[in-house]
């Protein structure tokens, strides 16, 4: 019996998800209208596509797994290099721990101060989540800041080399 290369598994797996995500969108754009008393949109004048549930919950699955795959290859390859060389894995875990610091970081100098926002009733406007998508959009601009820098220094490092 032939054994399979994880590079078949990998590909046939995209294949599925690939083509799942076809029917999906197709059923999204061509499966008809949500009937007027089942709508949750407010003007009638706008559309509101009757299979509108099963695409975000198709991206809920869909990102489930991106998350689950990321975090088990990464704690894998995590082991199977600190079997190979405990010093370098210590070393690659300096990535992660600046990560969680500028998280803690980007926390503590979030607002909790509560948004005015017109025609919202909602219960999330609290300072736990403002203070965690604070949190959130602090990282990404610091990373980005940290990313934009760094490709600056190694492009003129690498003209002095």
């Amino acid at each position: 019996m032939k054994k399979f290369k994880i590079q078949n598994i990998s590909g046939s797996a995209l294949l599925v998800m690939l083509l799942l995500t076809v029917v999906v969108i197709a059923m999204f754009f061509f499966g008809g209208e949500t009937p007027m008393e089942q709508r949750l949109v407010a003007d009638p004048s706008l559309s509101e596509p009757a299979q509108t549930d099963l695409l975000i919950y198709w991206m809920y699955i869909l990102f489930g797994v991106t998350v689950a795959v990321t975090l088990v290859a990464a704690i894998y390859q995590l082991v199977t290099n600190f079997i190979d060389s405990p010093k370098a894995t210590i070393k690659s875990l300096l990535g992660v721990v600046f990560l969680v610091v500028v998280m803690i970081f980007s926390w503590v100098i979030g607002s909790e101060q509560a948004l005015a926002i017109p025609g919202y009733d909602g219960s999330e406007n609290v300072p736990f989540w403002l203070k965690l998508s604070d949190m959130f959009l602090y990282t990404i601009y610091i990373l980005m800041g940290v990313t934009v820098l760094l490709i600056i220094g190694f492009g003129i490092t690498k003209k002095f080399k």
